[in-house]
């Protein structure tokens, strides 16, 4: 099965002597063999429930199919380098401005966060030839979204995993089966976890090549990976597609834009021309979201005269069959191979999680929460497991995050088999999340409570401007305001109270002090009905002075914060008879 498959696979680079020679030469020079080290389940956190080890049947792309096209035989003049090329090069060294500048920013941006892992743009772009060929060759916006939509086929189960719908057909418009999204190919249920926000718009767009090369670089990053090591790229590109096949094509474009690319304008990037093919492994359990991008071929485009192209309906490759043995002298493509891989030590593989620290389970809204997270990994013989990448995650209320703006993170186990998540923040929303931790090989999601963030609440009130606070019996107090702040931030929409300090005279009767008026023009010395506006100030209603005096205003609002102002209501001048 594999020759048979071995033949499909490269047909169309293989149809003469000299093509089947390059292709034998790039497998042996760039690929690293067979994947017999168990790939880490360092990729995406997935619901509860659902499957997630990377290195278990079907691969981790939910069997969809991708491009099989290899690099040209006239590589790049710039042998062992990585940087640009003047304008001019090889068609299929260019890559589309958009795409292009899509795959550095997350370089960049990865770095920032992450600069251990030493992300290559480089190995983004491999990434997305295999995946959809550049978005198509750039078919991008000014923004990188992509002008039409590049959607797999439907992960029905029909020659590829069963993944039943998991966004309402949100991002893929099928609320029947979820399907591969985007330049970079996620699945829906992926990008749920991993989803970033590249371009800075606001929004986590599957469709946009700066928030999927985002999203892509962080997921190639998750656990404790080092891409300048050749092993860890392996175990990358495995987690992305868990082939043979698939490392090998990528292998061989990231070994192609490493001596060098160019920059060609949007839409003009070379499309693929060979076959596409599908993971040969077995599909993912019924139901079961996959845990990590889902590639798969976008619709092809026919070029049209004048060099516009246009989508055609997506196809999807036909299965894999034996062909006849080419006439003689016909060299064959190599065959994939499959080495085995071994059983992973029962001392080395997490198979629970304990939880050895908290947080608190409330924080003010724009606070961070007091303390940190914190699991202990241990084996089915009980003992700690070091280097197990643990999965954070928080899920819900929108606002909250760890510091650094993440809802995901990977932390690697130490010695003590311990990973303690970062400082969780509270946004300035308000409601309940939930943080929950996983690794591979633990088959629950250990959830540590369900936490809630609560209004901020002022601190401190100060009275602002200069209003006047004397007034003659019978005239007004106007103008009183006053701004609510929390350490310094200005607070909104909280319930506030005033009352004039009565010390036990008859709140209700004339002559006892300053007063208010209610609807049906009843004295009343206390309004409980009161907010802060948006910008944390509180304007007291207009009031009445009566009862000549030293009286006392009291501003409260929730949290407990309060001011008294002092009042001086003059006697009227006294009138003389004529």
């Amino acid at each position: 099965m594999a020759a048979q498959f071995g033949r499909r696979l490269y047909r169309g680079a293989a149809t003469t002597a000299v093509a089947a020679v390059a292709v034998a030469a790039l497998s042996a020079s760039q690929a690293p063999g067979a994947p017999s080290a168990v790939v880490a389940a360092d990729g995406d956190q997935p619901a509860a429930g659902s499957s997630t080890p990377a290195d278990q049947g079907g691969g981790v792309s939910g069997d969809s199919p991708y491009y099989t096209d290899l690099p040209p035989l006239n590589t790049p003049a710039k042998p062992g380098g990585s940087a640009d090329l003047p304008v001019t090069g090889p068609a299929e060294s260019g890559i589309p401005a958009s795409v292009l500048a899509a795959y550095k920013k997350a370089e960049r941006t990865v770095a920032g966060t992450d600069a251990a892992c030493r992300l290559p743009w480089q190995l983004l772009a491999a990434i997305g030839k295999v995946e959809s060929g550049q978005a198509r060759g750039g078919r991008v916006d000014a923004q990188g979204t992509t002008l039409s939509p590049i959607l797999g086929p439907a992960l029905d189960g029909n020659g590829f995993a069963l993944i039943k719908d998991t966004d309402n057909g949100a991002y893929d418009g099928d609320r029947t089966h979820d399907r591969a999204v985007g330049p970079m190919q996620f699945i829906p249920s992926t990008w749920a976890t991993w989803g970033q926000d590249g371009n800075g718009d606001g929004r986590k767009d599957p469709n946009n090549v700066y928030d999927a090369a985002l999203a892509a670089g962080r997921y190639l990053c998750a656990g404790d990976r080092d891409l300048s090591a050749a092993a860890d790229v392996d175990r990358a590109v495995l987690s992305y597609n868990h082939s043979d096949v698939y490392l090998r094509t990528v292998r061989s474009w990231f070994t192609y834009y490493n001596r060098g690319t160019h920059e060609v304008p949007d839409g003009t990037g070379a499309l693929p021309t060979g076959p596409t093919s599908r993971n040969p492994g077995p599909s993912r359990p019924d139901g079961g979201p996959s845990s990590t991008p889902s590639p798969t071929p976008p619709p092809s485009e026919t070029p049209k005269p004048g060099g516009s192209t246009e989508p055609t309906e997506p196809s999807e490759p036909s299965e894999p069959s034996a062909e006849p043995s080419g006439p003689a002298g016909t060299a064959k493509p190599p065959a994939p191979s499959h080495t085995p891989k071994p059983a992973p030590s029962p001392t080395h593989v997490a198979a629970s999680l304990e939880k050895v620290s908290s947080i608190d389970d409330t924080a003010i809204a724009g606070e961070t929460f007091e303390g940190h997270a914190g699991v202990r990994a241990r084996s089915l013989l009980g003992g700690p497991v070091a280097k197990e990448a643990v999965t954070f995650s928080i899920t819900g209320n929108a606002g909250v995050t760890f510091e650094g703006g993440l809802r995901t993170v990977v932390v690697v186990t130490g010695a003590d088999g311990i990973a303690t998540a970062p400082a969780v923040r509270a946004g300035e929303k308000t409601g309940e999340f939930q943080l929950d931790a996983t690794a591979r090989g633990v088959s629950r999601v250990w959830t540590f409570f369900r936490g809630t963030v609560t209004s901020r609440l002022p601190d401190t009130l100060v009275l602002t401007g200069t209003p006047k606070l004397t007034a003659v019996a019978g005239e007004t107090f106007e103008g009183i305001t006053i701004a609510a702040t929390h350490k310094g931030k200005a607070v909104g929409r909280v319930p506030a109270y005033a009352s004039v300090v009565t010390d036990g005279r008859d709140p209700d009767a004339p002559g006892q002090g300053p007063f208010w008026t209610n609807g049906a023009g009843d004295i009343t010395r206390s309004l409980d009905e009161l907010h802060t506006e948006a910008d944390g100030t509180l304007k007291v209603p207009t009031f009445y002075a009566d009862g000549a005096g030293t009286y006392v205003l009291r501003v409260a609002t929730g949290g407990g914060a309060t001011l008294d102002i002092e009042l001086t209501v003059e006697a009227p001048p006294a009138t003389t008879g004529s």
